[in-house]
This record gives structure tokens, sequence and C-alpha cells, in this order.
């Protein structure tokens, strides 16, 4: 796992790259944040949505709820970026939906909307 920092003018923001899943359970989501914490000096992370696992995206597994409410609780920030259209869940578009209207947490389209919604909240 890697992380390629960037000056947002307020803060730093971080894009997460690896060859392998980064988030698949709570656990690994924290370590992901700790990782971004104390590598780039940052809470305020970039990661595609092929670096999660789809369980994440099964809001009746609970996955996206524990780990979302974690990042909350430590301060953190994500913006999820990738393809979303494939998914029908009416549940998942409307988690989806408000998450974007809030501050801590989003989903967009491609990596510099991330970097652009995690810079408008540092």
């Amino acid at each position: 796992m890697k992380f390629e920092k960037i000056d947002c003018g307020g803060g730093i923001a971080a894009i997460v790259s690896s060859d392998s899943q980064v988030i698949v359970d709570v656990d690994s989501a924290l370590d992901l944040l700790m990782s971004a914490k104390y590598e780039a000096g940052t809470k305020y992370i970039a990661v595609d949505k092929k670096l999660i696992t789809e369980d994440f995206f099964v809001l009746s597994s609970g996955l996206a709820g524990e780990v979302l409410q974690k990042y909350i609780n430590y301060g953190g920030k994500i913006a999820i970026y990738g393809d979303f259209s494939r998914y029908t869940s009416k549940p998942l578009k409307d988690f989806i939906y408000e998450s974007n209207k809030g501050k801590d947490v989003f989903f967009v389209a491609t990596k510099e909307e991330a970097v652009q919604k995690l810079a408008n909240v540092i």
C-alpha cells in the first residue's frame, strides 16, 4: 500500500494505491486510516472502490456502517471513487446520496473529484 500526498491548500489528502484490496473488514479499514495518518500525515483519504471488498457495498452486511462510523469517530474523511452505476440497490443508492450531502464520506466517479471533495472539507 502506498500513499500519494496531495497538497490541498489547507491540508494534505492521500490517494491510496495498492496491488490488493485495502478494506476487507473493520480492522483493515482502521489500519488504512492509521497508516495514512503516520505515513502521509493525514486522515483525509481517497481510495478506488476496486480496493474495497464488495461486501462493503452490500449494506445488509453492516460493513460500510461499521467502517464509516469508525472513520467518523477517529476524525477520518474518506472519498471513494469509481463506477457505482452497476449497483441497483435502492438502499445503497440512498446511502451514497445521503453520504455525499455530508462532510465525512463521499462517493464520486473520479480520483480528481475525490481529491476535490476532500479539499473542500480540509
